[in-house]
């Protein structure tokens, strides 16, 4: 297994349009592997393959405490939402340090095929189902901060393309600002 390298926010590679999985082989398994490795190291509740630069239509996500319910979720789709809605306080591995309020479907059904292929439906609600939607998002090109004001946003690009400005500078991050 292996630690996978995470794109950050605003890396325009995040806004790629993920593809459908069509090989059920070693890779994907592999692939499953990694990213679960990978998930658990940053440390976060899930990750879909674009944040790896990976434009297949694939998550990983464990919400359990124990880290010991992995659900690997191959062309999710939605095929069922409730109406009601709820207001989660989500952030992301590819915008490390920051959360905000986004709304979301409180109980969903997805439908999606495991690493060998086969199909299955799953219905989630809480944080399961926050995530899978979450995830979902990043397959489709987009990242939870577009939910947010077109101020919150710059604010947090500005902020993140200053801390990778830092991280790159001889030496890393100024010392002085702390």
């Amino acid at each position: 297994m292996a630690l996978l390298t995470i794109l950050r926010y605003p890396d325009p590679r995040l806004h790629k349009l993920a593809k459908p999985v069509t090989q059920f082989d070693a890779r994907l398994k592999q692939l499953a592997q990694d990213m679960a490795e990978t998930m658990y190291d940053a440390p976060g509740v899930g990750l879909a393959a674009t944040q790896i630069d990976v434009h297949e239509r694939f998550i990983v996500i464990d919400v359990s405490e124990d880290r010991s319910d992995l659900l690997v979720l191959a062309n999710p789709e939605l095929v069922w939402a409730s109406e009601e809605k709820i207001i989660w306080e989500e952030g992301c591995l590819s915008v490390p340090g920051i959360y905000d309020g986004v709304e979301r479907h409180e109980r969903v059904r997805v439908r999606a095929q495991d690493v060998n292929g086969e199909f299955f439906e799953r219905d989630a609600d809480g944080l399961l189902a926050v995530c899978i939607q979450h995830e979902m998002d990043h397959l489709m090109g987009k990242v939870f901060v577009e939910y947010l004001s077109p101020l919150k946003r710059n604010r947090i690009k500005t902020k993140l393309l200053k801390e990778e400005k830092a991280q790159a500078r001889p030496g890393g991050p100024d010392k002085r600002r702390r």
